[in-house]
C-alpha cells in the first residue's frame, strides 16, 4: 500500500537525493534518472515541493511521484532524440 507513503523530507548530495518517508525509511535515487534534476543548480534542487502525491519543481516543470519511486521507476519523459531514431 505504498499510496498511503508520504515523503516528509528532501535532501541532496552530489550525486542523489534522498527522500524520507512517513513510514520511517529513507529511499536514496541516483540524479541521473531524472535528467532535469542532474542538470538544476542546487538553488533548483532545493526549491522542491512536497505534496500528499509526491515532490514537485516548479522551476524544473519536474514531478515525481513516491508511488514510482517505491516501483523503481525513473523519468518517464520520452527521449526525444530515440523519436527521430530510424
Amino acid at each position: 500500500m505504498s499510496s498511503l507513503v508520504k515523503a516528509t523530507n528532501v535532501k541532496f548530495d552530489a550525486d542523489s537525493f534522498w527522500v524520507d518517508l512517513s513510514d520511517g525509511r529513507t529511499i536514496g535515487v541516483p540524479l541521473a534518472w531524472f535528467p532535469r534534476l542532474l542538470r538544476a543548480s542546487r538553488a533548483q534542487l532545493e526549491s522542491v515541493t512536497i505534496s500528499t502525491r509526491g515532490l514537485h519543481w516548479e522551476e524544473l516543470d519536474e514531478d515525481i511521484s513516491i508511488d514510482g519511486l517505491l516501483a523503481g521507476r525513473g523519468d518517464q519523459t520520452p527521449n526525444r532524440s530515440s523519436e527521430h531514431a530510424a
